[in-house]
């Protein structure tokens, strides 16, 4: 357990901003399987518009340094691949 003060704020600080971090963690793996399940649809349009919101998501987790701008590059290089391979 934390003996100082500045030790017991910056413990709580941590379990809130960890808390805050796993939620958006989750909201971007949600973007990234809202596409690839649009993507098995069938319907390029549709899959194209959640594809834009999902880079949107994609990008606003990465400059908040949540997760790595390389996972994210990554990620989205990789939907876009799936979207322009659909017939």
């Amino acid at each position: 357990m934390a003996n100082s003060k500045q030790a017991r704020k910056r413990a709580r600080q941590s379990t809130a901003r960890n808390q805050h971090n796993t939620a958006q963690r989750s909201k971007l793996r949600t973007a990234i399987r809202t596409v690839r399940k649009a993507i098995a649809g069938g319907d390029k349009a549709q899959a194209t518009e959640i594809f834009r919101k999902a880079t949107s998501v994609i990008d606003s987790i990465a400059d908040k340094k949540i997760v790595h701008k390389n996972t994210a590059a990554r990620n989205k290089s990789r939907l876009a691949a799936a979207l322009k391979s659909m017939a």
